[in-house]
This record gives C-alpha cells, sequence and structure tokens, in this order.
C-alpha cells in the first residue's frame, strides 16, 4: 500500500486534516517557515548578483530531521502550506530542506480546511509556482535590505535604539502626517439653526433644519445669525414643497482581510492582530460537537471579494428557505474595477453558511464566537436584497428663507434583517404628522447654536488599515504585524482606539524623512508593492526589482553615513543634582526617548525621568510648564509641581494671554490660537516666537 506524506504549516491542522485522510495518510507541520536568512549577517551576496544565503532557522534541527525521515518513508510528499505567497515560499524552502527526489514533491492547496476541500485538493496537486516564489524572496530581500542597512547605522549615529522597516517606516511616516494636520488645524466658528413648528394643534412638534434661500447657506458668525433672526422675526411658515421617493441601501460585499479588520475593529473593539489571531482559528479548525474537528471560514488572507459558484448557491438557497424568496439577491455584487485585487482565493466566508453561529455557541469561546457571527451575518447578507427606504422631503418657507425636513422609514429591511453597521442604528427622523403643501405651521422655537470645525481624527487601527489598503502600502499579510511592530517599538501610542505618534516615533520619522526620503515616500513603496504583484504574474524577473533598489538604498546610506556623523550627540550636563552622589545627571536616549542619568556609572546607577521646561509660567500657578510623556510615550505639557498643580494641555502653551478672554494661548503651526475653543481669537506668530 502507497504511503503519503502531507506538510501543512501549523500542528492545529494536523490532527483535522489527518482525520479527513485515512491510514494511509501521514501529516506532519513545518511550524511555518523551515529556513530563513542568519539573523548575524546580511544574507544576501550582493557580489553574487543579489544570490540569498539561506540557513536552517535556529531550533528548527531537529523538526527537519523528522521531517526528512517521514518523507523518506514516504512514496508521495503533499505540500500543503498556506495558499499565498508566503505559503508558496515555506512549500519551496520545504523542498530544498527536505532533499528529496523533485518528482516525489506535489503542491497542494486548498481555500478552506473541510473534508471536500482537502480531498479535492488531491486530485489538483501542482509543481510550485516559481513567480509566486520569487515575489515572496523579494519582499523578503527588500525589507532586509532596508532594516539590515538602516537600522544599525540609526544604533551607531544616533544611539536611540532605534530601528527601520520598509512598510512600517510608510506606517509611521501617515500617523505623523496626520499628527501635524491635527497640531496645525485652527477651529473655524459656524452656526446652526433649528426649528420646533407645531401641525394643526398636534402636540409633538416637527423639527426641521435652516437650509438657506434658493441656494444653501452657510452661517459664519453670531452676527450673521442675528440678521437671519430679525428677518425671520414676524414672519409666517408654510410648507411650500413635499416630495416623496424611495432610497435603495445595497447589501455589502463579503469580507476581506482589510474590510474584517476594520469591522471588527469598529463593531467588536479587536485589534488587528487579535482578529487576525481569532480568524487563524477558525480557518484551522474547531471541534463541533457531533462533528470533530473543521475549518468553519475560509482563507484569512485576500483582498478579493470572489465567491464561488457552490458557496453562493448554497447561500441562495439557504436564504430562500429562511428568510424568503424575496430576500434572495438577484444581482452579482463586484468590487469597483481598478483596484489592484490579487483574486487567487475568494473572500472570507463561512464554510458551511447551515453552520448558524446559534449552532456554533457552545463550541466557541465568547471572542471566537462574535467573530464568527459577524463573518456569517456579512456573507449571508452579501447574498441578499437591498433594503428599502420609503422617503419624504419637505421645504418650509418663511419669506425668503427656507427650512428642511428629511424623514425616511424603511419599506422592506432586505439584507438588514441580518446584518447592519454601525450608521445604521442612527436613529433616523419619522415623519408622525401628515403633511401637504400650502400648509400654515406655527412657530414654536427657533433655536441658534454655536459649533467650531473639528480637526481630522486620529488614527485607529480600522482607519490606518484602510488608509493603507487604499494607498496601496502592504498587503493582506502585513496590515496587522505592520502596525504591531510600530506600537510594540514605542514609536506609536494606542490609547483606547486612537493611535498617537511618541517622541520616539518623531525622532525616527524625522530622521528617515531628513536621510530616506524615497524609502518613507507613500508612492514609491505603493510602486514597488506594484512591481511584487508584477513578479508574481511573471512579467518581472525578481532580481530586476533587487538590482534596481539596492543601489539607490546604498547611495542614501553612505550618504546618511556622512550626515549622521555631524549630529553631536554628546551627554547634555543638567543642574538636577543625583540623589545618590551629588553628581550634575545628564540627559541619556533610550528605546523610550530621553531621560536623566547619573554621569558616575556603572558605580552609580541612579536614573530620573527628564522632563524639557518650555521656558513658559503654569497659567494657574506661575510655575514652569515641563514637556510630558504618557504611560504610553504619547507628549503633553504638565505643571513641573504636579500632582499639587493638575495643569495640562496637549498643545503647546505660549505665554501670551488672550486679548479677548485673557485665557492662556496655545501655538498651533506658525498661529497662536486661544485655549478657550468658544472664543475662537486667532493671530499670527511674531517671528521671534517661531
Amino acid at each position: 500500500m502507497a504511503k503519503y506524506l502531507v506538510i501543512v504549516e501549523s500542528p492545529a491542522k494536523v490532527k483535522t486534516i489527518k482525520k479527513f485522510l485515512g491510514a494511509n495518510y501521514d501529516v506532519e507541520a513545518s511550524n511555518g517557515h523551515v529556513r530563513d536568512f542568519p539573523k548575524s549577517q546580511f544574507g544576501i551576496d550582493v557580489e553574487n548578483d543579489f544570490e540569498p544565503k539561506y540557513i536552517t532557522i535556529r531550533g528548527k534541527g531537529e523538526l527537519l530531521a523528522k521531517l526528512r525521515k517521514a518523507a523518506k518513508k514516504a512514496d508521495r510528499i503533499y505540500l500543503a502550506t498556506d495558499p499565498d505567497r508566503e505559503g508558496e515560499a515555506i512549500s519551496w524552502h520545504l523542498t530544498q530542506a527536505l532533499r528529496e527526489d523533485p518528482k516525489k514533491m506535489h503542491r497542494i492547496t486548498f481555500n478552506e480546511i473541510t473534508k471536500t476541500a482537502v480531498k479535492d485538493s488531491l486530485k489538483h496537486a501542482r509543481e510550485i509556482n516559481m513567480n509566486l516564489v520569487d515575489a515572496q524572496q523579494a519582499r523578503r530581500m527588500l525589507d532586509r535590505m532596508v532594516g539590515y542597512s538602516i537600522s544599525p547605522l540609526l544604533w551607531a549615529k544616533v544611539k536611540r535604539g532605534l530601528s527601520a522597516g520598509r512598510v512600517q517606516s510608510v506606517a509611521l511616516r501617515i500617523i505623523c502626517d496626520r499628527e501635524e494636520e491635527i497640531n496645525s488645524f485652527i477651529p473655524e466658528e459656524y452656526w446652526s439653526l433649528d426649528g420646533e413648528f407645531l401641525v394643526n394643534g398636534e402636540k409633538k412638534p416637527l423639527e426641521a433644519k435652516f437650509y438657506g434661500t434658493d441656494k444653501k447657506a452657510s452661517i459664519h458668525n453670531k452676527q450673521e445669525m442675528d440678521e437671519i433672526l430679525e428677518k425671520l422675526e414676524g414672519r409666517e411658515f408654510e410648507v411650500s414643497e413635499v416630495k416623496k421617493g424611495e432610497r435603495i441601501k445595497n447589501a455589502p460585499l463579503p469580507f476581506t482581510t482589510s474590510t474584517l479588520q476594520q469591522e471588527a475593529s469598529k463593531a467588536l473593539n479587536f485589534s488587528t492582530q487579535k482578529t487576525m489571531r481569532l480568524a487563524q482559528q477558525l480557518y484551522e479548525g474547531i471541534d463541533i460537537k457531533g462533528s470533530g474537528t473543521v475549518g468553519v471560514i475560509t482563507y484569512l488572507r485576500t483582498d478579493s471579494t470572489r465567491i464561488s459558484e457552490e458557496a453562493d448557491e448554497a447561500a441562495r438557497e439557504y436564504i430562500a428557505a429562511q428568510y424568503g424568496e424575496n430576500y434572495v439577491s438577484t444581482t452579482e455584487k463586484a468590487a469597483k474595477k481598478g483596484q489592484k485585487i490579487q483574486d487567487a482565493h475568494e473572500a472570507i466566508r463561512p464554510t458551511d453558511i447551515r453552520r448558524t453561529p446559534a449552532m456554533l455557541k457552545d463550541s466557541l469561546s465568547r471572542d471566537q464566537y462574535r467573530l464568527y457571527q459577524l463573518i456569517w451575518k456579512r456573507f449571508t447578507a452579501s447574498r441578499m436584497s437591498a433594503a428599502r427606504y420609503e422617503t419624504t422631503s419637505v421645504k418650509i418657507s418663511a419669506g425668503e428663507y427656507i427650512f428642511t425636513v428629511a424623514a425616511s422609514k424603511v419599506a422592506f429591511d432586505g439584507f438588514m434583517s441580518v446584518y447592519t453597521q454601525e450608521e445604521d442604528h442612527k436613529k433616523s427622523n419619522v415623519l408622525s404628522q401628515s403633511l401637504e403643501k400650502g400648509m400654515k405651521l406655527t412657530l414654536k422655537e427657533l433655536r441658534p447654536e454655536q459649533h467650531f470645525t473639528q480637526p481630522p481624527a486620529h488614527y485607529t487601527e480600522a482607519s490606518l488599515v484602510k488608509t493603507m489598503e487604499e494607498l496601496g502600502i502592504g498587503r493582506p499579510s502585513t496590515y496587522a504585524p505592520t502596525i504591531t511592530t510600530i506600537i510594540s517599538r514605542r514609536y506609536v501610542a494606542k490609547e483606547q482606539k486612537n493611535l498617537y505618534v511618541t517622541e520616539l516615533g518623531e525622532v525616527v520619522n524625522n530622521i528617515m524623512k531628513q536621510a530616506f526620503p524615497s524609502i518613507v515616500d507613500v508612492n514609491f513603496t505603493a510602486t514597488m508593492e506594484g512591481l511584487l504583484d508584477c513578479v508574481e504574474a511573471g512579467t518581472v524577473q525578481w532580481k530586476t526589482v533587487v538590482r534596481n533598489f539596492y543601489p539607490d538604498l546604498k547611495t542614501d546610506v553612505d550618504a546618511a553615513q556622512e550626515e549622521l556623523e555631524k549630529v553631536d550627540i554628546q551627554d547634555e550636563v543638567t543642574d538636577v543634582i543625583c540623589d545618590n552622589c551629588g553628581r550634575n545627571m545628564v540627559i541619556k536616549y533610550g528605546p523610550h526617548g530621553r531621560f536623566l542619568a547619573c554621569p558616575g556609572f556603572p558605580e552609580c546607577k541612579n536614573t530620573k525621568p527628564y522632563y524639557e521646561k518650555i521656558g513658559v509660567k503654569c497659567p494657574k500657578c506661575g510655575k514652569e510648564i515641563v514637556l510630558k510623556k504618557t504611560k504610553k510615550g504619547r507628549k503633553y505639557y504638565g505643571c513641573e509641581d504636579n500632582p499639587e498643580c493638575d495643569f495640562m494641555s496637549w498643545q503647546k502653551p505660549s505665554d501670551k494671554k488672550c486679548p479677548v478672554c485673557a485665557s492662556y494661548m496655545v501655538e498651533k503651526g506658525s498661529k497662536l490660537v486661544c485655549s478657550q475653543e468658544t472664543c475662537g481669537y486667532v493671530e499670527q506668530k511674531k517671528k521671534e516666537e517661531k
């Protein structure tokens, strides 16, 4: 009887797949990569046309010996690593490391870990796709070149425990650019006017919003508002138009990696890393009571919204049976054209739509259940018909001015019977009154309200993933590790859901922008991703990409070597006296930024936090304001006498008082702005203040 060996990536899949295949199949796991570049060397032979030097990963020797032993006994070897570039590369490395006859080796892939999919993959065994392998090799080498060329340079020249990466440095720059936008944002005043009207003596008033005249008008200040209120005084209010219509809300597309990460962040408050970890568990297999271990979702790294015909058909049958024929979608939804999509596998969906979240609740952990429910509902909704709303828009005239009312109610819930998003829960205005053209209304109240424009929102993990995807930076497999890296290295602090740049992150970003502008250039990084896609498609040679990239990088590194040598990073002596030995303490740089240390190290190991004085007195108590950091590294300004004085500001305070309200002012770019938002006073900074 012939013996077969199947090698998968994760040990979690071994039991599941062995159960599907029976006694003739031995299933082993490679635990990810078995070969990689050596950690202690560059690992790329630049002189020999960029030949990579791969070695067995430390600690994998015993596992590799076990795999070789199993491979010798097998008549055929099936390499069943994940169905993407990384998986293809792992399979290729295994063919090199196992040292078996290439004719014995066969590559199989499955998009879901179900008996049907696994058995079917054996019938479609193929050779290793070297285009996929080469695309992965090129990515790995580009990342290696950036990391191993720039990180040691930053470490040696700037002494801050810094490091750089090809994609992470761009992600950091995107966050830094947003932080600059927020810091230099100056709020602008605007006003709104709401009216309450009584209809035919009904108790519940009708609420309407001020529109303007024939054109929509913006109200910029109190003076303009007072003029409008004066003209409205004593006016008669009449319904001048009632329009009824219909609005369609289409069903969403099924999840890709990016949209799953975004929605899990918004709806479940999961980090990108947590979402991917849970999705991996759902994909690799869950022990379901009565069914054994089975993968309940399809492969989790994809940027395609395509669905297989079988899954589409099964979903439509299920929806017709459970909800009725009128809930089944009659149109085929597709992603917008022009997006760069690797259509290698389907969207993320349940492997069997009949396996409802309620059926699996007892077999899943709380978080697994919540994520599975989100995926199941989104996929089911994507095969359902659109929701329909009946809309009513009303115009109320008063002389030259118009107020408007927009109302809607659900006529047919369609996909929303299964899946709704955050914005769907916002209460829509429903008209309880019956309105007709020409009807006179009694004014109950006019409510003028002052507002100020808000700065752009800080990035969250979800909005950063969305931006990276839109800009073409990274791929489905890179979003979560990129964000995890910049947070773990303390370049970025995550507070609640928001991402803030730390002092350390600012330092790294400024050096990268100055010395390596192309590395942190969004368009350049997106172009590199496009080139890697071309390698995968077989239209560009992988070594061409590497050959073109390295010389420019080396030129930048050599130039930075010269420039950064000129940076004077002497320890700065302060007037703070060491409590232990009486020496003047000095400013040092560490992985988390600046701190005070005793120059008598190692005899005296005393350290203290360093607070930089900004030369401005505290508006509350008159002592010095210092630059501080939160526990996670976000910068703020506080009083040196804390906790006795609780003054703090996210923006840098100025010693100038507002001439209008006497509050302290803060710096925003080239302007000084009153710290009291309701005041709104702004003036240009004097040149000497810059």
